[in-house]
């Protein structure tokens, strides 16, 4: 029983920590994103320029462990492009006939570049912490593509009587309000090919929708197969419909 109690109590101290939390957290704003709904899809030039975003300003810390370069086929690069992109990283290989390890130029084949060699590099660089790999993030976050823009458009000053740790920013998206990354998005930080102007909430929506293109770069080819599959059953119900009404007609006669 004394341990059946330790456990309930360990149970409440956790519980009343959640509720705690999500207490300080904001509910995400509420967006209409073209790929939501059984028959949304993704827009490619907000793909395009979302990749720019993550390439000049997101990769400096936050890996695509997940993701390879000839998955930009999906985003309207052509294979040429593609293979400049890769080219413009240097990946270590290896090893050789020598036992050697050895550098190359990206290739279209290889996973997107990461930034540190390994966690504590990352946390070195960070201040201890440690960045996330955004191949997944919306996916592993709840109202993740709201979430992700929410959070990088809701830094604000923080309340008053709320003081911050060094190296600390407020975010009321973010749960307990403390976030260690520095606002990571101001206007013109990057100079859209398409000349679409680069303002915050601009960036912030287009590298949003490329992060959730990532987090499932085969969702289109889902939602095509769901509804077809959907209308081939309909037609086929229909036609059993039909079969089973004339057999049951002879019945009856």
């Amino acid at each position: 029983m004394k341990r059946f109690s330790g456990i309930l109590i360990a149970i409440g101290i956790f519980a009343s920590f959640g509720v705690g939390a999500m207490e300080d957290v904001r509910a995400p704003l509420q967006r209409e994103w073209s790929f939501a709904g059984p028959f949304g899809t993704f827009d490619r030039g907000q793909l395009q320029r979302g990749f720019q975003v993550y390439k000049e300003v997101c990769a400096a810390c936050h890996g695509l462990n997940y993701i390879s370069y000839r998955n930009l086929i999906d985003l309207g690069f052509s294979p040429t492009e593609i293979k400049a992109i890769a080219a413009e990283y240097t990946v270590k290989d290896g090893p050789n006939d020598l036992g050697e390890f050895y550098e190359r130029p990206g290739r279209p084949t290889d996973r997107f570049f990461r930034p540190f060699d390994n966690d504590q590099a990352a946390r070195a660089a960070n201040n201890g912490a440690l960045p996330v790999d955004l191949s997944l993030v919306v996916k592993a976050r709840e109202n993740g593509s709201d979430y992700v823009y929410s959070l990088l458009t809701g830094y604000e000053n923080p309340p008053p009587g709320k003081e911050l740790p060094p190296g600390r920013f407020y975010n009321p998206y973010f749960p307990g309000g403390e976030i260690s990354m520095t606002p990571p998005l101001h206007a013109d930080l990057v100079s859209f090919s398409d000349g679409t102007r680069a303002s915050v909430d601009q960036m912030a929506t287009d590298v949003t929708v490329f992060l959730t293109w990532a987090s499932e770069p085969t969702m289109e080819q889902r939602k095509k197969m769901g509804v077809t599959t959907i209308i081939y059953l309909f037609f086929f119900t229909f036609i059993l419909y039909l079969l089973m009404k004339r057999i049951w007609r002879r019945v009856d006669g």
